[in-house]
């Protein structure tokens, strides 16, 4: 079984977020103002998105590039694949 690199530094940014989504639902239980609301939403679209950033980065350091060093064409083709269908999946977003 292959060893995942460990992504224990972003626990605290998205414990940061989870704190940020309550924050944004108490806002619509409080009926605060939409653009005030959606301000908040941003701001954690944009937290993930840096969460994703740095796990996507470490995915290429770590696993990608172990299988590309490795010998099994099968598992370079199929880290290959799983690229692709990762840039088309974020494409969607």
């Amino acid at each position: 079984m292959p060893k995942y690199p460990c992504h224990c530094e972003n626990l605290t940014a998205l414990r940061r977020i989870e704190g940020q989504i309550r924050g944004v639902q108490k806002m619509v239980t409080e009926r605060k103002y939409c653009v005030d609301i959606l301000n908040q939403i941003h701001a954690v679209i944009m937290a993930l998105a840096r969460v994703e950033d740095e796990i996507l980065e470490k995915h290429f350091q770590n696993c990608v590039t172990d299988a590309m060093r490795g010998k099994s064409a099968k598992e370079k083709q199929k880290k290959l694949k799983e690229i692709l269908r990762l840039i088309h999946q974020f494409r969607k977003v």
